[in-house]
């Protein structure tokens, strides 16, 4: 397996730790287990990287490059490596539906003559990179206009003005592209009113247009494109872009999003709540949103997007976890900070940020049957405070807060984990503590900065997320080394305060 690509400077430092964690959740959709999903995103972003150094001289100078934004292009080098590993004979590593479709002519779509590739797609490509940029983290990401302002250098107060123009701009390449798309007579009749009735919430579908988008599924995609309102633009955008298995990477951003934000939990929302966890209900304006929260809320403990163990995991297991996408049926996503590094030696792994990594830990409960040299459980567990630390025995005060550990994935040398805690009174500032049973060292961490004496780790604030309100949820990730076990740390304290473990 080839290394990750070296940073070259603080700006691709920040580009790994934001995209890692997304190509790996599309590199476990690909694939039966997590050493092979860990094989193929280690592949792929090294492959993608290469190609976004590729054209960063031509952004360099001023041109504007035809290439997608960073998160879609690595999440495209993914699915072309799979494609590469089902050419050179190594397609049972992949997941068996994926092999069906790359062997389709729905994949060929992607690499075929440009005029014949998904509408959302060459609308995409057709953006300044910025407004792409904007559009993909905002719809398919998950993540809040607040977080994607900061990052893409724009103002907080006037980014949803200016995603609202990028819908718009995106809706007239997109009309653009399927007029120059190759059309029978019949779609072509067809091609003006679709752009007509998509164009306002009001308007209603005209009996015989309805049957044409039933039986022509490249005229629904062009549809699920121009049609702004009604929640289809994330999965239209998904679908169109990766492809295969674009709803099911959409829905495991959009309940990265609910982790992060606290969704999900009870008590975890409230009068108190921060003013990230209160944009939430923003995301819930599409129809398809609010459909999939009330799933949620019943398969919380169900993981949608189980990492595996060390080839543990087939794709049976996981079927009722992540439908299969299909890029030809249109669909939604809003949410997280940026990365605080830690300055600990890296462990043999690459560098996640939040997203999928939180979500995978917040949706498993149990972590039996993933191959781990430990017989105690490793996901969510259950620990008294130590006695005589502060706050006193166990059972003498309430709690300062409640953790749940989760175990997100593992490999020979190393793993990646998330804590999330809710606590008791509001913070202006926290740091959490807990012990390791086994010598585990810390080697990277996000939204929080690491320091680690011995077996005992501390995780201090970072800038933007020091505040917390009462009741409300702190959460933070890292990736850490391990030999010889791995099992969960104990001991958990908030500001010194003993903490309860779930």
């Amino acid at each position: 397996m080839p290394d990750l690509p070296t940073p070259q400077d603080a700006t691709e430092t920040e580009l790994f730790s934001e995209c890692w964690d997304a190509v790996l959740s599309y590199a476990d959709l690909c694939t039966a287990g997590s050493l092979t999903a860990h094989q193929l995103a280690t592949e792929a972003f090294t492959l993608g990287m290469r190609e976004l150094r590729a054209a960063a001289p031509v952004r360099g100078a001023g041109r504007r490059a035809v290439r997608l934004p960073a998160v879609p292009a690595l999440l495209t080098a993914v699915r072309d490596t799979a494609a590469a590993w089902e050419a050179d004979g190594h397609g049972d590593r992949l997941d068996p539906d994926l092999r069906l479709w790359l062997n389709s002519g729905k994949a060929a779509r992607f690499s075929g003559p440009p005029l014949q590739r998904p509408v959302a797609l060459r609308g995409l490509r057709d953006l300044q990179e910025a407004d792409a940029s904007l559009l993909w983290l905002a719809e398919v990401e998950s993540l809040p206009l607040r977080t994607v302002a900061r990052r893409l250098g724009l103002d907080p107060a006037t980014a949803g003005d200016e995603l609202d123009a990028v819908r718009t701009l995106f809706r007239d390449r997109c009309h653009r592209a399927h007029l120059d798309s190759p059309m029978d007579a019949e779609c072509r009749s067809y091609a003006r009113l679709l752009d007509a009735v998509t164009r306002s919430p009001a308007a209603e579908t005209p009996d015989d247009l309805s049957r044409h988008l039933a039986t022509c599924a490249r005229c629904a995609e062009a549809g699920a494109c121009l049609r702004l309102h009604g929640g289809g633009l994330p999965a239209a955008l998904a679908g169109g872009v990766i492809g295969w298995g674009g709803l099911a990477y959409l829905e495991r951003r959009r309940r990265a999003a609910e982790v992060r934000l606290g969704a999900g939990r009870p008590g975890a929302t409230g009068p108190g709540e921060p003013e990230e966890g209160t944009g939430r209900g923003k995301a819930l304006r599409h129809g398809l949103l609010a459909a999939a929260v009330l799933l949620s809320a019943l398969a919380l403990g169900v993981s949608l997007m189980p990492f595996g163990g060390s080839g543990g995991d087939t794709a049976a297991a996981r079927d009722d976890s992540r439908p299969v996408a299909d890029p030809d049926v249109p669909g939604t996503a809003t949410t997280r900070p940026a990365v605080t590094r830690s300055p600990s030696p890296t462990p043999s792994a690459p560098v996640p940020k939040t997203g999928a990594a939180r979500t995978a830990g917040a949706a498993r409960t149990t972590e039996a049957g993933r191959g781990r040299p430990d017989p105690e459980p490793q996901g969510s567990t259950s620990a008294a405070p130590r006695p005589g630390g502060p706050g006193g025995p166990a059972g003498t005060e309430e709690p300062a807060c409640h953790v749940t550990y989760d175990l997100v994935d593992q490999w020979p040398d190393g793993f990646q984990a998330t804590v999330t805690a809710t606590t008791a009174k509001a913070l202006t500032g926290w740091s959490m503590s807990w012990s390791f049973r086994d010598g585990q060292q810390v080697g990277r961490m996000w939204d929080a900065t690491a320091h680690q004496n011995g077996s005992r780790v501390t995780a201090t604030a970072a800038d933007y997320d020091s505040t917390v309100a009462a009741h409300g949820t702190l959460s933070f990730g890292f990736i850490a080394s391990w030999q010889g076990g791995n099992r969960a740390p104990y001991d958990f304290t908030l500001n010194g305060a003993p903490c309860s473990v779930n």
